[in-house]
């Protein structure tokens, strides 16, 4: 697959070959204690769902957080994930 990364996130996709969009969910513990980490994987996940219907079918998605995730809120870190979608040509402005 490709990678793409900003200064919250890092973007990998991959081609599965199938009709269906996956999304693979990474936070390390060094970002935080478990409430921070489960509260940034809530967070891609929503994103995620509510931009499904743009993504293109056929795609595995893995969403890796950066340390400097763990501040940030809903607007932040989804804006994000829209940068890296746009930066890896999923989506178009």
């Amino acid at each position: 697959g490709r990678s793409t990364a900003n200064s919250l996130l890092v973007l990998y996709v991959m081609a599965n070959g199938g009709d269906s969009r996956r999304l693979g969910i990474s936070v390390s513990k060094k970002v935080g204690n478990s409430v921070i980490r489960h509260r940034i994987t809530r967070i891609i996940r929503e994103c995620f769902f509510s931009l499904e219907g743009l993504i293109p079918e056929g795609y595995t998605l893995v969403v890796i957080a950066r340390n400097q995730a763990a501040g940030k809120g809903f607007s932040e870190i989804c804006g994000a994930f829209k940068h890296l979608l746009y930066k890896s040509k999923l989506i178009s402005k």
